[in-house]
């Protein structure tokens, strides 16, 4: 009985899904624009059980860094920059990609303009929609995140992070934009590096915004969808021309 209960729930977890993605391929195959449909995650990074975590991690076969014993640090490895969790894990930049699509599960997709569809917006935070984008030749990862900046009162912050230094993010621009209902929203900067730390991003403030009720006004059935472009600075192409 248990079985057919959770298939039972599978199934109408998947139908909700393909309802979900036919809405916005609906809403945005006019544009010719690539749909992902993105499912909340709840972040486990703060959790009381961070303890728990690390010892559940040491008996998978990944042992935590001991803070008891000096050792010598390459400068070369960074930090694992998945925002969900507090992993252990380290490695050069150029495996980033990898770890997190085999570790910690984000989906990539490719291509220059594509719709973030960020499901489930009323559930409580902290919580976390994320996914990796890939075009122009570089990888990026694109964060949305519900948290209360203040006790009960929960906003959402959206920010697009190359996987690179920040000398290369410095080569790019991308663009976060809303519109529904007649209204546009939009947010343009360069991105910063992982480097910098997603935690880092939303306590500057330096990404998109959104209180509650400026949410809900673009949000569709508790849907966000989110446009993204990503192009190279006007700096880089005039190098580039030269």
């Amino acid at each position: 009985m248990l079985f057919f209960t959770q298939c039972f729930g599978a199934v109408l977890d998947l139908i909700h899904l393909r309802f979900q993605h036919y809405k916005a391929k609906r809403v945005f195959s006019a544009a010719g624009q690539l749909v992902c449909v993105v499912n909340p995650t709840h972040s486990l990074k703060y959790a009381p059980a961070r303890c728990a975590a690390a010892q559940a991690s040491a008996e998978q076969g990944v042992l935590p860094p001991c803070h008891h014993h000096e050792a010598v640090h390459d400068p070369q490895l960074v930090p694992c920059t998945c925002p969900l969790f507090s992993c252990p894990w380290e490695g050069h930049l150029e495996v980033v990609v990898s770890h997190l699509r085999q570790t910690h599960r984000i989906n990539i997709l490719q291509g220059a303009e594509i719709v973030f569809l960020a499901t489930d917006m009323h559930l409580p935070a902290p919580t976390d929609w994320i996914i990796m984008h890939s075009c122009l030749g570089h990888q990026f990862l694109l964060v949305l995140r519900k948290q209360e900046k203040y006790e009960g009162h929960p906003q959402f912050f959206a920010t697009m992070m190359l996987i690179g230094t920040p000398t290369q993010a410095d080569n790019f621009t991308y663009r976060l934009e809303l519109n529904r209902n007649q209204r546009r929203l939009k947010w343009e900067a360069t991105p910063r590096s992982v480097l910098e730390r997603v935690d880092s991003v939303i306590s500057d403030g330096d990404c998109l915004v959104l209180n509650t009720s400026l949410a809900q006004l673009f949000s569709d059935n508790g849907s966000l969808a989110i446009g993204i472009a990503i192009t190279t600075s006007k700096v880089h192409n005039a190098e580039a021309e030269m």
